[in-house]
């Protein structure tokens, strides 16, 4: 094999070449390429140090390193060597020149290729990521670009073992179940946390210590009604042939500013972009506006819808809901104003008040975990419905610290503010933002998995709006 009369010798470029050849599929050339334990040790900790780096691009400002992933994500490269022992378990005299010296050259060269292919097209990928045009490339766009670098490398390893390996049949079968074991084992079965997280995201609410308590006093509870009045009465008319949008934002949990910053950012988002300027009302529970604010009540709410209904044309306008908080298994939006004690709301209590106001066409956002409980009794003909989490699972982002909500800032910061008018494209791409996002920041209870249903009329009528908002 070492025709050449060079001796072999250990070289990082050499080995990262013909890592790049396995992966364009040509056969590689093993001369003078030498290895050892201390050589694969040294390509296993550059792979380590490229994906802490490549998974540092995803986030602006602000990450956090997070050192305990590097303990997770080792199965698929234990795979990957129990597959390459499998193949070329001891060197053959009398091979063939393509066939590789040994389990350790096979190896090395695999490390090689995976090496290769992380730093191109992980950077690449990040890159594009951040970009504008990673929210238009849709849904299938957007998950073929996460599956490419997956199926490319198994493929390449795969073939890369094929021809230059062990030829028995048996052989070749186990060693091929296992780096597609390792493949699935290291990107669906236990996808590892990302070594970076953002610093203000938290999973969970820290309420180890509670705000100081409000005082409520009868002037101030006095207040609320007329305020409320006073904050309906300077809706903006419909105007007749035009269909307007009307949004309510509701933030029930007192505490928490996360909540806050999201339903401004929900204000802002539908003021500007969906034509919703002066058509806007904002309950909301928060020490800072207790006397500026409508509370986030459930009267109150119910109150705000029937006051829309009476301003909004039923037929022809869009009543636009946001909910925001803490969600619980059984479906409740969970409320906090204490020492004033405020029920949660259930999609039950929701779906009967926009009944009884006769608000035909509707669109509600729900931003909270197990959101999924909402989409059954609210969905209809005339209404979107979408949601933060599924039934089973927990939203990301409604901690004391965070900035927004992971689907606040994908589905709203980000995607309706700039890059779509429509409902439903923004929420498909958000779904893969949020996914790649709680990966990253080490969610270890399932993906949130984003719900939406979409009735067959408010399809087409959100359509008409959009074109409209467009001309």
């Amino acid at each position: 094999m070492m025709g050449s009369g060079q001796p072999a010798r250990l070289s990082l470029l050499r080995w990262l070449h013909e890592g790049a050849r396995s992966l364009c599929f040509r056969l590689p050339r093993w001369e003078r390429l030498a290895t050892g334990p201390a050589f694969i040790a040294l390509l296993v900790a550059l792979r380590l140090l490229v994906s802490i780096g490549v998974s540092r691009l995803f986030y602006e400002s602000g990450a956090v390193f997070n050192w305990r992933a590097g303990a997770a994500g080792w199965g698929g490269l234990l795979l990957t060597v129990w597959a390459c022992h499998v193949m070329r378990p001891q060197p053959v005299a009398g091979e063939a020149p393509s066939a590789a010296p040994g389990a350790a050259h096979l190896l090395t060269l695999v490390l090689a290729l995976s090496l290769c292919l992380s730093c191109v097209y992980g950077l690449a990928y990040a890159l594009f990521a951040r970009s504008a045009w990673f929210g238009k490339v849709g849904q299938w766009g957007q998950l073929a670009l996460w599956l490419v670098p997956v199926l490319w490398s198994t493929l390449a390893t795969l073939t890369l073992m094929v021809r230059t390996g062990e030829r028995a049949m048996l052989r070749r079968f186990a060693a091929v179940c296992a780096v597609v074991a390792g493949g699935v084992l290291s990107y669906y079965v236990a996808p590892a946390p990302s070594f970076w997280r953002e610093r203000e995201a938290a999973l969970e609410v820290d309420l180890d210590e509670p705000p100081p308590a409000l005082r409520f006093d009868q002037e101030l509870i006095e207040m609320q009604q007329p305020m409320l009045q006073a904050d309906v009465a300077a809706l903006k008319p419909q105007r007749p042939g035009v269909a307007d949008m009307y949004t309510i934002t509701f933030a029930p949990f007192e505490g928490e500013e996360v909540f806050r910053r999201e339903t401004r950012v929900v204000n802002e988002v539908m003021a500007k972009r969906f034509d919703a300027a002066g058509r806007g009302l904002t309950l909301i529970n928060h020490a800072e506006e207790i006397e500026q604010a409508v509370w986030a009540t459930p009267l109150n709410l119910q109150r705000a819808i029937a006051g829309v209904a009476q301003t909004m044309d039923r037929d022809e306008d869009v009543l636009f809901i946001h909910l925001t908080s803490h969600g619980a298994q059984d479906g409740q939006l969970a409320a906090n104003f204490e020492p004033l004690e405020v029920a949660p709301v259930t999609p039950e209590d929701l779906k009967r008040w926009l009944d009884e106001a006769g608000i035909k066409h509707r669109v509600i956002s729900i931003s909270a975990c197990y959101a999924g409980n909402w989409i059954a009794p609210l969905a209809g003909e005339d209404t979107l419905v979408m949601t933060a989490s599924d039934a089973d699972h927990t939203s990301y982002g409604c901690g004391k610290k965070s900035e927004l909500t992971f689907f606040g800032r994908a589905m709203y910061d980000e995607q309706l503010r700039t890059n779509t008018l429509s409902f439903e494209e923004a929420h498909t791409a958000a779904r893969l933002v949020i996914d790649q996002r709680e990966k990253e920041a080490g969610k270890d209870d399932g993906y949130s998995n984003p719900q939406i249903k979409v009735g067959t009329r408010i399809r087409a009528y959100l359509k008409q709006l959009r074109m409209r908002l467009k001309g």
